[in-house]
């Protein structure tokens, strides 16, 4: 434990600039802080995203849809550089007033419609196209349950175990091991789900794969906050076995091109306009 411990004032203060990777742009107020409006492309979805776990879901089900042979969900995809405050143009606060990418637009229809919240985008588009949300009532409840638990698990992960392990301006050996203990009960969930059968929510491949795996495969891959060893993931053998098989999908590969500006210059694709902008030979 801590020599010093933090005694909370009667009135908490903002600070700005108060340490972590992402100080420069964390306030306690909505809104936007400055005109920007956003651009528009000629597909009928237009995203406004970064290839974080939450971006990704939705490139991810939209290039999906398009294995598919669903032409409608023919897409551009514009970057949002969360680190520069892009979230808070005004334009995008119009699309979205919690300033939280992915957002979506569908101008496929008389009116532009927006959505935003990753889960419910992906919500959206299953119904949408009538695909990857089971039409069985039962088989779509359970797909739904998982959906919303990513929805409600995953800023524990995030929010908690990646911030104070990877991002906090210190060490703190209570906020680690707390959100670690969690963010491992999460990953027996899933291994224990994962233990009986192909999917997350059945014998189907579903839209609570893409907002799982995200996270959760991405994690147990190696490939987030560099905590795989410290996690010791390679114990969780039925989600490691699912997080491979995701990994592997032709559509899951491409979708996580889009939006992205780290990493080899294979894998990045920061704005994506035709399907072609993925291809490579």
């Amino acid at each position: 434990m801590s020599d010093t411990s933090y005694l909370p004032p009667k009135v908490w203060a903002w600070k700005p600039g108060n340490g972590g990777k992402f100080a420069n742009i964390n306030r306690p107020t909505a809104g936007a802080t400055h005109d920007k409006e956003l651009p528009r492309g000629r597909h009928p979805l237009q995203l406004y995203s970064l290839a974080t776990p939450n971006g990704v879901k939705v490139s991810i089900m939209l290039e999906e849809l398009l294995a598919l042979g669903h032409e409608g969900a023919e897409y551009d995809a514009w970057l949002i550089r969360i680190e520069e405050g892009d979230q808070f143009g005004s334009g995008f606060v119009a699309l979205n007033p919690n300033s939280k990418i992915p957002a979506l637009l569908d101008q496929s229809g008389p009116q532009p419609l927006r959505v935003f919240e990753s889960g419910a985008i992906l919500h959206y588009l299953a119904g949408k196209f009538g695909a990857f949300l089971p039409d069985d009532p039962a088989a779509r409840s359970e797909c739904m349950c998982w959906l919303f638990w990513q929805m409600g698990s995953a800023p524990l992960l995030g929010g908690g175990f990646g911030h104070f392990y990877a991002y906090a301006p210190e060490k703190f050996e209570y906020a680690i091991d707390r959100y670690a203990m969690e963010t491992k009960r999460q990953l027996d969930v899933l291994d224990r789900q994962l233990a009986t059968r192909d999917y997350i929510a059945g014998d189907d491949y579903s839209v609570a794969d893409m907002a799982i795996w995200p996270w959760y495969g991405q994690l147990v891959l190696g490939e987030l906050y560099e905590a795989a060893e410290f996690l010791q993931v390679r114990k969780y053998h039925h989600l490691l076995r699912w997080a491979g098989q995701i990994a592997a999908r032709p559509a899951v590969i491409r979708g996580r091109m889009v939006n992205r500006t780290w990493g080899e210059p294979d894998e990045q694709q920061p704005e994506r306009h035709a399907a072609s902008d993925l291809d490579r030979g």
